[in-house]
Order: structure tokens, then sequence, then C-alpha cells
């Protein structure tokens, strides 16, 4: 996207609850980001039926997912954004499983270089489970060629609604420290991009690991 435009950050609620303690952290990211000038949207998708990935491939040629659904009108936003941040509450210890297939869409089906956008991931739980359900979700960036934005402490807010989450003050602390710090690194890249060459990509390689004998 353009540097002459204001920096762009989404945040996907995947939690089925418009408003639970998920949304409370997104909350406290996004009014931080706009503070720090940067437009943010929160958009709520973890109550959506949202199938999952089925392997057709038929993305590769139209360039969008074959199920035209909130995943293509996403994977626009996306495109245009800066950053990109995920929220999930745990169920078992892991993200929302519907949430975690529209993720799963989303990434493989956008064929748009996603290179040095920034992301990260928020998690909410009423006690346990919030690391590893953060390490899932920060998959997505790693593989994405996408710089992961940390805090003074996992981005995790514990609370079993969003009343609970208000007295996690030092959650909502780190949650401040996210939205300060994703806007300064995105300012950094933007400011990168104007006076630096752009990374020089070689081909993609595959490798399997099982292979016939000949």
């Amino acid at each position: 996207m353009s540097n002459t435009t204001k920096p762009r950050v989404i945040l996907l609620n995947g939690s089925p609850h418009n408003e639970g303690t998920t949304y409370r952290a997104l909350r406290e990211v996004a009014d931080t980001l706009i503070a720090e000038g940067v437009d943010a949207e929160i958009i709520h998708v973890g109550h959506l039926n949202v199938r999952g990935c089925m392997g057709c491939y038929a993305c590769g040629k139209l360039k969008k997912c074959v199920h035209d659904d909130i995943v293509n009108e996403i994977a626009e936003k996306f495109k245009e954004a800066d950053g990109l941040i995920i929220g999930s509450p745990v169920f078992y210890a892991s993200p929302n499983g519907a949430f975690l297939a529209l993720l799963d869409r989303l990434f493989y089906s956008s064929r748009f270089d996603k290179t040095m956008k920034v992301g990260a991931s928020v998690v909410a739980a009423r006690r346990g489970g919030c690391t590893a359900s953060f390490d899932v979700l920060n998959k997505y960036f790693t593989i994405s060629d996408m710089p992961i934005v940390s805090a003074r402490y996992w981005n995790q807010v514990h609370g079993n609604n969003a009343e609970d989450a208000e007295r996690d003050l030092e959650g909502l602390h780190t949650m401040r420290g996210l939205g300060k710090n994703m806007a300064f690194l995105i300012k950094c890249i933007r400011l990168g991009k104007e006076q630096l060459p752009p990374i020089e990509r070689e081909s993609k390689v595959y490798t399997n690991f099982i292979r016939k004998e000949n």
C-alpha cells in the first residue's frame, strides 16, 4: 500500500461473543493504535459458521477462496492493511476451532505478498491454556514473512467475561504495550521501504520428505 496513506490495522475477534473478554482485549489494543495515529478496525468473526479448507487448490487460479464468503472479504482488507491482529478465546487449551478454519483459508487462499505486514495474536481465557493458544496463532505469521509484535508479557487477558477482564490490570497494560509497539514497528517499516531497496526473493523451493523409489 502507498506510504502516503494512513497506517491501518485490522483486528479479528475470533470469539463467539461479540463483546466478551477477547473483544475487551482487542479494544484496548485498537484504542492505543488509534491514539498512536493508526486506523484500527475490529471485525467480529468468531460467531460465523465458516467451513474449513477443502484442499481443492482452486485459489491458485482464482487468487481467492472458492467459497465466496467472509474470508474473501477479510482478504481484501488484509491486502490493504499494514498489520493484522488475531484474537481468540481459549477452548480446550487451543483457539476457537471455527476461527482456526477461517484463518486456514484466509492465509492459504490469499495469494498476495504478506512480507513485512505486521502481525500479532491475542488470547483470552478464564484460567489456563493461553500460551498454547498463543503459539498456535503465531504460526500463521511465521510462515508468511510477517514480523510478530511482542509486548512486555505474552499477549493474554484473563476473565470469564468483559467485566472480569477489567480487573486484569496487567493484561490490559500488556494490550496497550502491544498497541504502541505495533504502531512503532509499522511506522519503522514504512520508513524503511522509503529508504531501502526491496527484499530480494529467491524462487520457492519445495522438498517432499517421502519420495517414490525409482
